[in-house]
């Protein structure tokens, strides 16, 4: 043999073996994690390309190869919930192994959205309690902490954690309060995943192949992108170091004189990097988690398209909502139940605020999803309302009566059900009326509007005829339409027996100034 091809051979030998990949599993597949009971449990990870790996655990083993790319997955049969700890393992060749410790059987639920999602049990009503009381060990959270992606990512970051007073307080409030009554009401444990991001619009969680599907979403997705590729960091950067230093100034000041400490600039090069491109956050925070097994998903998201300029913007919630639901199914292959919480009531001026939970109400036509109507527990001058135990509890109710067919007071408030025009008054139907229809305050019913054609809106006497509102005012003689705590911070006063209100709506589908056809 030629000498130097012998030694070449020699040196490019030991790189082969120093260049293996690990085997390893998804970085979901962790210690302390809740697989998802009575569904096939999807197991994955990367080896060298070709390698057979066994994944163990409960008793059964199932093997899968290494595609050409390093990855491999497999499904284990479906099991039962167990409380009892214990031990996945996955091996390849050369008795190499991976070894996941404390997993339990149960119930997984997978959260996202923007802060208000994000927002922890700590910075929620009664904290103190709410700690002491959180020794839950069959309940696990984890929060996916990678940031945004320009392409899909595989591999993610994050940890499994054990619900204890030491680790409640930054479990996602909205998810921790919603599984703690899933644990409770069905007694096994909950696996709770949480991948949200504040101050995001919908546009950041759509797959990019979703959002091209539909002329209108594909134009915003463009518009969104042409923002994002001509945006020039060198300038802004610039901007705000001059921004910046001028604070500094003005903090030393304030101290000086004894005043208070005025706002710190606006970094938006650090808000460019949080959010990414459009499809940034699905391709960073989601894509990697799938295919985990999952019993449902929650979302809790729409203040930031509330405030986007346009009423264009508003207009496609509905359809970005439905796009979000559809894709994310698809990309998980499985119909997965989806419920989302409608916006509370807020000080935002404008139709942004009704418009937008008007696209949520409309989103329920899909099947297997719910939604958790929160009009009357929000906050005038706080986008994050604190009551985070009651959009809990309300997400719970839905989940309890549909997702595990439990006899619950009732799955939803009122939502409007048809509408019929009798003489001078409208009555509107509803269901979810359980325990039928009544007056929050127990007073009469306020909240409503009623128009004639010419599109003028009248304050409307209502009152409760079985499962029907009979609206009307001596100012409308000829009523064609009605409207319902149709504000930012509405007046409300409907409720069903189990004391859920009823959902702000409209019978009218009057065109919206400006919108764009």
């Amino acid at each position: 043999m030629n000498p130097a091809l012998f030694f070449t051979a020699l040196l490019l030998t030991p790189l082969v073996a120093l260049h293996a990949a690990e085997l390893k599993l998804a970085s979901v597949l962790a210690d302390h994690m809740v697989l998802q009971r009575d569904k096939p449990i999807a197991v994955w990870g990367w080896a060298d390309p070709g390698e057979s790996v066994t994944v163990s655990f409960a008793g059964q083993s199932k093997s899968a190869i290494a595609a050409a790319d390093g990855k491999w997955s497999l499904k284990l049969d479906a099991l039962t919930a167990s409380a009892e700890p214990r031990t996945l393992t996955a091996t390849g060749k050369d008795g190499r192994k991976v070894e996941v410790k404390d997993v339990l059987v149960g119930e997984v639920w997978f959260g996202s959205g923007q802060s208000n999602m994000e927002m922890s049990v700590k910075a929620s009503n009664h904290f103190d309690a709410e700690q002491a009381a959180a020794n839950l060990p069959l309940i696990r959270y984890y929060s996916d902490t990678n940031g945004t992606a320009a392409k899909p990512r595989s591999e993610g970051k994050g940890v499994w954690q054990v619900c204890s007073p030491a680790t409640v307080g930054r479990f996602s409030a909205t998810l921790y309060f919603f599984g703690r009554e899933i644990h409770r009401e069905i007694g096994v444990p909950v696996g709770l995943i949480n991948s949200s991001v504040g101050a995001t619009q919908i546009e950041y969680w759509i797959p990019a192949e979703a959002q091209c599907s539909d002329p209108e979403t594909k134009a915003n997705y463009d518009t969104f992108m042409r923002g994002y590729t001509s945006f020039d960091e060198a300038r802004f950067a610039a901007s705000y170091e001059k921004q910046l230093a001028a604070w500094n100034l003005a903090v030393e000041k304030a101290k000086a004189d004894n005043k208070p400490t005025p706002p710190r600039p606006l970094d938006v090069l650090a808000i460019r990097k949080r959010k990414g491109t459009p499809a940034g956050l699905f391709n960073g925070k989601v894509f990697n988690l799938a295919p985990f097994t999952l019993r449902g998903i929650l979302w809790y998201q729409g203040e930031s398209n509330s405030a986007l300029p346009g009423p264009n913007q508003k207009h496609l919630y509905h359809k970005q909502l439905t796009q979000f639901v559809t894709s994310w199914r698809k990309f998980w292959d499985d119909e997965l139940p989806f419920a989302w919480v409608q916006l509370p009531n807020f000080t935002a001026p404008g139709e942004g605020w009704p418009r937008m939970r008007e696209s949520m109400l409309k989103t329920l036509a899909l099947p297997k999803t719910g939604m958790a109507i929160t009009i009357d527990i929000g906050d005038a001058k706080n986008i994050h309302p604190t009551n985070k135990q009651e959009v809990g509890r309300r997400l719970s109710l839905w989940a309890l009566g549909t997702v595990y067919g439990k006899d619950v007071p009732a799955i939803s408030g009122p939502l409007p059900a048809g509408s019929t025009i009798n003489g001078n008054a409208i009555s509107v139907s509803f269901k979810h009326t359980n325990g039928g229809l009544k007056s929050i305050t127990g007073g009469p019913l306020t909240g409503f509007q009623i128009a004639a054609a010419d599109q003028k809106w009248k304050p409307a006497e209502a009152r409760i005829v079985g499962e029907t509102v009979v609206v009307s005012s001596p100012e409308v003689t000829q009523p064609v339409a009605v409207r319902y705590a149709w504000k930012d911070w509405p007046e409300y006063s409907l409720a069903n027996g189990a004391g859920l209100p009823a959902s702000p709506f409209r019978t009218d589908d009057w065109p919206v100034p400006g919108l764009k056809k």
